[in-house]
């Protein structure tokens, strides 16, 4: 059986759900991205951080079954946040727009090369890359360099 997303669950279902994964442009670090958020929450009249876009995600469904989104910072997955919902948002020129809104708790990822896309990008759960163990979600952050050169070697 070939699974085009989802999960597996060892039996015969198959969670099904997907995930996003979205560049986090003008941020160096996973602490710049939790800075940025930080500030923008306060905006908010839930104190949830979200990113706002253009484009509303036609596999809605699957994403709140479960997805998060996957941020790409210099070059890397780094981190992911879990969609909570999607809101409808009008800007002041009346174009339609979609809000991720996100849980505020950031996870700390393995460190996965991707290259530069434009908007965001449908991540199947097998191609994501698996949460740092909870004892590392804390560590330093290694210096960008050295975490581009382990994660080409596949050592992250």
């Amino acid at each position: 059986m070939m699974l085009l997303y989802g999960r597996w669950n060892g039996d015969d279902s198959v969670d099904k759900f997907t995930h996003l994964i979205k560049l986090s442009v003008g941020t160096e670090t996973v602490d710049d991205l939790l800075r940025w958020q930080k500030l923008r929450r306060v905006q908010t009249s839930d104190g949830l951080p979200r990113h706002v876009t253009r484009m509303w995600p036609k596999r809605e469904a699957e994403i709140l079954e479960g997805g998060s989104i996957y941020w790409v910072i210099k070059g890397l997955i780094q981190c992911r946040q879990r969609i909570l919902r999607l809101d409808e948002v009008n800007g002041g020129d009346g174009i339609r727009r979609c809000a991720i809104v996100l849980e505020p708790e950031i996870h700390r990822t393995q460190s996965v090369q991707k290259r530069p896309f434009q908007g965001w990008r449908y991540l199947a759960p097998a191609d994501a890359p698996p949460d740092l163990p909870a004892s590392r979600q804390n560590d330093e952050a290694l210096p960008v360099e050295l975490n581009q050169a382990l994660a080409e070697i596949g050592v992250l």
